[in-house]
């Protein structure tokens, strides 16, 4: 629900995380940042407690998480989180398949942390490089071909079709100019087995499909249902020079349940005391993931292959002291260099056993 009427009482900012009091500003938020919200302003740092159960933050590095596909050219990915809408998956393939795949389970799209190759797919094939998004819609057959040396691909799979939001206001090459978008094409394939396998997901489950002719022997292609890549380097970043934007401003793509999120580099806020580092924050409706790239913040670098879950209703966001360091050192910094890709989950997310790990208080 939508309303402009609000209250303000105690102390208080003028403007909401800006000129602060003494005191730490937190954001309650409903629907992510796009409902109703409360800014509470609190003596004491709202992420510092110990907690037992499921309810906790969680992460962990994915260089050591070890998905089948990293030994075997036969494995597959490793299911790291999902709910009812959506599955997040980590791949660490270093050979290429040797089978192809079609999921009629839902639409795929992998970001690329490490590695480069080509995806082989009815429609061509796409080339990837580390930082792009590479999406195979619903039933589209395809196959991954690495290159030398070992991937690192974070998958979300989603069970509502996958499309770019609608950026109200903002017209149509903001905050990414649809023409930087990488589409296949043709490439027909001569057949060089005597057979080849596609491994369809059904219902959950695989089975396999043998054909006697090569799955990309498609010499043309016309229509808006298509495989793509996109490459973070070509997103426009959106910002105010007097606020810091909430992750709502840079989502990449939605389905049900589910956006994707991109927080890049751009230059820092400059109105005098203006806070530039997010608030501490308690999103009431999303589950949130973010996967650092890579990048810095305040000269610092940031723990590349870091992926971290905050469950909805939880007090996440940085510590206190890099809060200080922003406000200390504010003529030293320009710019914030981080490269993280985030990910709201509508419903709670369940951890896969691989992540299970006690609670560190």
């Amino acid at each position: 629900m939508r309303t402009l009427i609000q209250f303000s009482r105690g102390n208080t900012s003028k403007q909401a995380h800006r000129d602060l009091p003494d005191l730490r500003d937190e954001e309650l938020t409903r629907e992510g940042f796009d409902g109703r919200e409360a800014v509470l302003y609190r003596r004491n740092d709202p992420t510092t407690f110990r907690t037992t159960g499921r309810f906790r933050a969680t992460n962990a590095l994915l260089s050591e998480v070890k998905p089948s596909d990293l030994t075997d050219a036969q494995g597959t990915a490793q299911r790291l989180y999902y709910n009812s809408d959506a599955t997040i998956w980590l791949s660490r393939r270093a050979e290429p398949m040797p089978f192809f795949r079609r999921n009629v389970d839902g639409d795929e799209c992998w970001f690329v942390h490490r590695g480069s190759g080509r995806v082989e797919t009815e429609f061509g094939p796409l080339t990837f490089e580390p930082g792009d998004y590479v999406v195979i819609p619903k039933a589209i057959t395809h196959r991954w071909v690495v290159e030398s040396g070992e991937s690192s691909l974070l998958g979300i799979e989603t069970v509502g079709e996958l499309r770019a939001p609608t950026y109200v206001g903002l017209g149509r090459h903001a905050p990414f100019d649809p023409d930087v978008i990488r589409v296949p094409e043709p490439a027909a394939e001569e057949s060089t087995e005597a057979e080849y396998e596609i491994r369809v997901k059904y219902d959950g489950e695989y089975s396999s499909l043998f054909v006697d002719h090569h799955p990309c022997d498609v010499e043309g292609w016309k229509g808006d249902y298509f495989p793509f890549a996109f490459n973070i380097r070509d997103w426009n970043v959106i910002m105010s020079d007097s606020l810091h934007l909430p992750p709502s401003m840079h989502v990449f793509l939605v389905a049900e349940g589910i956006n994707i999120i991109n927080l890049l580099p751009r230059p820092f806020e400059s109105v005098s005391g203006v806070e530039r580092i997010p608030w501490y924050h308690r999103n009431a409706d999303y589950d949130e993931i973010a996967l650092i790239h890579g990048g810095n913040s305040l000269g610092r670098p940031l723990k590349a292959g870091l992926i971290s879950h905050d469950p909805q209703g939880i007090h996440h966001g940085f510590p206190e002291r890099a809060r200080a360091k922003a406000r200390r050192e504010w003529d030293d910094h320009t710019r914030i260099e981080w490269e993280i890709i985030m990910i709201e989950a509508k419903r709670p997310l369940k951890l896969d056993p691989v992540l299970h790990q006690p609670p560190t208080g």
